[in-house]
């Protein structure tokens, strides 16, 4: 990334319009190849100095649906003891939603998301499958966690074997959602057109940036799909582009946006508010950043 900085992108922006942002982000798009989260830098900082310009926080620039959205925090794959433990202590920050990453034991996935609503019957649980499971596993969970209440079931099969997603979709009562499998525009619009899923995930790093996310996102609509906006581990200020992203748009129903919480020493704070398990941007324009 550094080398991109220094030898392709900085050399290109001198004496840019940044609202020239779609041609700048077409021909870097050229330039850079699929280096997503690299264009994404890009795509940041642009939409970041156009809202500075008209003196407006980056979600009320992009269209300002709402000004705050709820986030789970994800458990990853640790033993029963241990994500009760966490699921519990997440509880206890405020966390009203739970995703739990599985898809390496289905009988050990069972009986963590049957002890965890045993434990917290309140709380929201949604269940990332991680591709980890086959057609026939993934169809057994559904059966066999009925009656846990699971929001959303994430890419329990393969990226790249689709029609395996969809056969799922199709014989499960609860809204099965891609990750993996989505990278791209095209990807969208072929999961949309076969009916593979109920739901995508927009990860901005994964698809190119907030300019790119809106296509995506259009796509999502016109096909009735429900978009959850979702993040990598990545430090605060890339969470604030997903969250900026997220609050823009009516059909964006979902959050996840907790991979800065993994991070020591984050350099840049302060540009939105975790409070209850709901996230709120700031007031400052762009994405928050205050130049010193």
């Amino acid at each position: 990334v550094e080398a991109f900085i220094k030898d392709i992108i900085k050399p290109y922006l001198v004496g840019k319009d940044p609202f020239n942002y779609a041609l700048i982000l077409a021909e870097l798009r050229h330039m850079l190849g699929p280096k997503s989260s690299t264009l994404t830098m890009v795509d940041m900082a642009l939409h970041d100095l156009i809202s500075k310009k008209a003196d407006v926080p980056l979600y009320r620039f992009l269209g300002g649906y709402r000004d705050s959205i709820p986030t789970s925090i994800t458990i990853g794959i640790l033993p029963l003891d241990q994500t009760l433990s966490q699921a519990k202590d997440f509880v206890g920050q405020g966390f009203t939603i739970l995703k739990i990453k599985g898809g390496g034991n289905l009988q050990e996935d069972i009986e963590k998301m049957v002890k965890i609503r045993e434990l917290l019957p309140e709380i929201t649980l949604r269940f990332d499958g991680n591709q980890g499971y086959t057609v026939d596993e993934s169809i057994a969970f559904v059966k066999k966690t009925a009656k846990v209440g699971i929001e959303i079931f994430e890419q329990p099969t393969q990226q790249g074997q689709e029609e395996n997603l969809g056969k799922v979709t199709d014989q499960v009562h609860i809204p099965v959602m891609a990750d993996e499998s989505l990278k791209t525009l095209k990807d969208v619009f072929r999961l949309a057109r076969k009916g593979r899923v109920n739901m995508i995930n927009i990860k901005l790093m994964k698809v190119g940036g907030i300019m790119e996310g809106m296509h995506i996102n259009s796509v999502a609509k016109s096909a009735n799909l429900k978009v959850m906006v979702g993040c990598n581990d990545e430090c605060a200020l890339g969470i604030a582009a997903g969250l900026h992203f997220a609050l823009s748009r009516r059909n964006i129903h979902y959050a996840d946006l907790d991979g800065h919480l993994d991070l020591l020493n984050d350099p840049i704070t302060g540009l939105f508010n975790l409070k209850n398990g709901v996230l709120t941007p700031t007031i400052s324009p762009g994405l928050g950043i205050i130049r010193l």
